[in-house]
């Protein structure tokens, strides 16, 4: 496998991640407890149980290879755990997209409704997609070897 960083890119990386799915799971802990959330239709109350979900499977799997890491330390197959570290991150950033779209869906739908909340998170989704994976796999194939 190519070389794809060594672990401080990987730790930051992680730090970029980890206070977004960390903002994004506090706001989400604290949300049932708000009055208001209550009065919100079924529908929303699923879309808030996938985006917490989400947002906390990012954490887990943002956080992973840090845990990992402490409790193998010294790596004996440092590349091997390079490479399960950076899917885990990959599948983390996948989570934390999916997270935001749903949570983009659920704020906007409160304000303006089920239509306009659907929108948004459609072009949520749509900036996610283009931005994290689109644009790299674009990038790296204009690359010259």
């Amino acid at each position: 496998m190519p070389e794809d960083g060594d672990f401080s890119d990987m730790l930051s990386e992680m730090r970029i991640l980890l206070p977004g799915a960390q903002m994004l799971s506090a706001f989400l802990i604290v949300l049932p407890f708000n009055g208001g959330f209550r009065q919100i239709v079924q529908t929303e109350k699923y879309v808030f149980l996938a985006t917490f979900f989400f947002a906390l499977a990012s954490l887990i799997l943002l956080s992973a290879p840090a845990v990992q890491h402490r409790i193998m330390r010294p790596l004996k197959d440092r590349e091997r755990f390079k490479t399960f570290a950076t899917r885990q991150i990959v599948a983390g950033a996948f989570a934390l997209g999916i997270a935001l779209v749903l949570g983009t869906n659920l704020v906007i739908s409160e304000v303006f409704g089920a239509t306009v909340g659907l929108i948004a998170g459609g072009v949520m989704g749509t900036i996610v997609v283009v931005m994290w994976w689109l644009l790299p796999f674009w990038i790296k194939r204009q690359t010259p070897i």
